[in-house]
């Protein structure tokens, strides 16, 4: 098992599972978020993980600014350095904030060039093993 911890993130790829685990332990500032985000691309290719569980619960949601990061910038380069995977990302959140990531998800995805939504598909749950299921039927 791959596996990194920064104060903010625990990091960790399951090879039996082919997930990486990406879990949030306290709210980060904009560049704690995509240091994270970062070093987990950086676990990622060295594993040629294109699945990915983030697990918000602990960490709460990022700001508007930053998810669009992720949905545009971010994504991006992940499917640069994962090209040749299947790439899905399932927040994992709180029943309280799920309303609220879907709301922006649902926003700001249309808007979005298909070259930037390839890039990873994203969906969001509350319960995990839903959320295992559904980044499973990707890597098939």
């Amino acid at each position: 098992m791959l596996s990194l911890d920064l104060d903010f993130l625990r990091l960790s790829y399951r090879p039996d599972l082919q997930l990486l685990f990406l879990r949030w332990t306290r709210p980060v500032s904009t560049a704690e978020h995509q240091q994270g985000y970062t070093a987990a691309l950086h676990l990622a290719r060295s594993a040629g993980a294109g699945q990915w569980l983030i697990d918000l619960r602990s960490r709460g949601l990022a700001s508007a600014e930053d998810f669009a990061w992720v949905l545009t910038d971010f994504r991006t380069r992940m499917g640069a350095a994962l090209p040749h995977v299947s790439r899905r990302i399932a927040y994992l959140v709180t029943p309280y904030h799920s309303e609220l990531i879907r709301e922006r998800l649902a926003l700001l995805e249309p808007t979005y060039p298909v070259a930037v939504q390839q890039g990873a598909a994203i969906q969001v749950f509350t319960e995990e093993q839903p959320a295992q299921q559904w980044l499973h039927m990707g890597g098939a």
